[in-house]
């Protein structure tokens, strides 16, 4: 194991939190144990690991991720995912393959909803040649957290959002019975209704949604008084 995946081992049980572990497990439907690092906590104690020219500079930092990623306590995938996220911009197009292992192991929304908008969104800006392969394979997989990737990625896209694609994905799985895919439609049109209200309204007025994907995709139009 390497020698940085110890340390942050040695950190982590050091300052563990016994009676927090469990509320955290409790909040995560005891999906996951943990130590009870309160997020700052965490955050302060790997502060020397996570810079992006500390990551860059580490030969083994890839390994160091995946060996973060198989041990038990959740805090270590979250800072697995932190350093995914700070290393987005440098990957090469092969590392999708990664993407697709982090996204569909140790699975639940709180790695995914991280990992895809700040990770895989940067990635297919990068590498836009390979989103309509990965995402039919992806939306065919029957994989919930796939599939939810293929809705988020373009979360975080603003003005470059491609809504025609958006717009398409969203066909693809309408009709879905998971929650977690209903309510990541609703998050993304939702996300676009600060941006393009109108071709919105229009899609979901248009379109056969789960009550809760139309229920969440209004929310932010009607909360204003806009709808």
């Amino acid at each position: 194991m390497e020698d940085l995946t110890l340390e942050i081992q040695r950190l982590f049980a050091a300052n563990k939190d016994d009676e927090y572990a469990k509320q955290m497990s409790a909040y995560m439907r005891n999906k996951f144990p943990f130590y009870g690092l309160r997020s700052p906590v965490r955050k302060e104690l790997v502060k020397d690991f996570q810079s992006k020219q500390f990551l860059l500079g580490f030969p083994n930092i890839d390994l160091v991720i995946r060996e973060l990623w198989v041990l038990p306590q959740r805090e270590f995938q979250y800072t697995a995912t932190e350093m995914i996220v700070k290393l987005a911009k440098e990957r090469s197009v092969d590392y999708i393959a990664d993407y697709e292992y982090f996204i569909s192991s140790k699975s639940w929304w709180d790695t995914v909803d991280l990992i895809v908008p700040k990770g895989l969104g940067e990635h297919f800006k990068i590498y836009p040649q390979i989103i309509p392969a990965t995402v039919d394979k992806w939306i065919e997989s029957e994989n919930i957290w796939l599939q939810r990737a293929s809705i988020l990625f373009q979360l975080k896209y603003k003005k470059e959002v491609d809504l025609d694609l958006l717009f398409s994905i969203i066909e693809r799985l309408k009709d879905s019975r998971e929650f977690f895919v209903q309510k990541a439609i609703g998050w993304v049109l939702r996300e676009y209704t600060r941006y393009y209200p109108e071709k919105i309204v229009e899609f979901v007025e248009n379109t056969e949604l789960a009550n809760l994907s139309r229920r969440e995709a209004l929310k932010y139009l009607k909360n204003k008084g806009l709808l």
